[in-house]
């Protein structure tokens, strides 16, 4: 019954970081470039107390054995990469990429992350830059007397300047790719960190080699799907509920064997 008690209290933290997760994926619905997380989980070691396979009698053996779980824990929360649904704005700075591949956006300290969120806008000396400031990578600079910004499917951002007849091609927007997106780290800020597990970035044109394309005017929304959170968090909170009625149980069992010398 003690066994029981700490079982079930695994159960009940599990769930705990299942609805912070499931809680997350909801504050973010209307975030641009947004990827769902999914918690994941994992049994934890055995007590075994019989063997499967031990000799019962010189002819016969046991054919199970005796083992007894002693709950659960957190093996990863994981990125949801799935394509999210586009959505028509208009804004010429808003570009969405339909299929693989990331934005890269040059941080402060040099370093270069990486991104969905294709909500650009234009600093103070006409940079490319993201909501935050952080200049597009290569940086493209767009003249002050422009008319018009033009961004084609592969990348290539071409503008027309007051004055001009022909539009004057400023330089192309190259992607990342990851083997393993799931294995970037979330710094905020709609940004990502390569690390370890996604592998180094594979640089290239926008539809070309299995990258994605760009859509100017639009943006890429959040994938999560609010109908597919709520019955997540209806099964998370039921899943808590019963490992409570568990050590509400295993309580009153104890109370029965501490009851039974009266």
């Amino acid at each position: 019954m003690i066994r029981a008690l700490w079982t079930a209290s695994t159960g009940m933290q599990g769930q705990q970081t299942n609805i912070d997760v499931i809680a997350n994926n909801l504050a973010n619905v209307n975030t641009v470039g947004f990827k769902r997380s999914r918690a994941d989980f994992e049994d934890l070691i055995y007590q075994t107390q019989k063997e499967a396979g031990v000799n019962t009698t010189s002819n016969t053996v046991e054919p199970t054995g005796i083992q007894i779980g002693l709950g659960t824990q957190l093996a990863d929360v994981s990125k949801n990469f799935m394509q999210g649904s586009l959505q028509e704005t208009g804004n010429p700075l808003d570009l969405a990429l339909q299929g693989s591949g990331f934005f890269q956006i040059t941080m402060p300290d040099g370093t270069i992350a990486y991104t969905r969120a294709g909500d650009f806008k234009l600093d103070n000396n006409g940079r490319i830059v993201t909501t935050d400031g952080y200049p597009l990578s290569p940086e493209i600079t767009v003249p002050q007397d422009t008319t018009s910004i033009s961004v084609g499917n592969d990348g290539t951002i071409s503008v027309l300047e007051a004055g001009q007849t022909t539009p004057t091609q400023l330089g192309q927007i190259q992607l990342a790719f990851f083997a393993n997106p799931a294995g970037l780290k979330a710094i905020g800020q709609n940004l990502f960190q390569q690390t370890v597990s996604s592998g180094t970035p594979t640089l290239g044109t926008p539809g070309i080699n299995g990258l994605g394309t760009i859509n100017q005017g639009y943006l890429e929304m959040s994938n999560v799907s609010v109908v597919q959170e709520m019955v997540d968090m209806i099964a998370a909170q039921r899943a808590y509920e019963t490992n409570a009625k568990v050590i509400q149980t295993s309580d009153q069992m104890l109370q029965t064997a501490n009851n039974l010398k009266q």
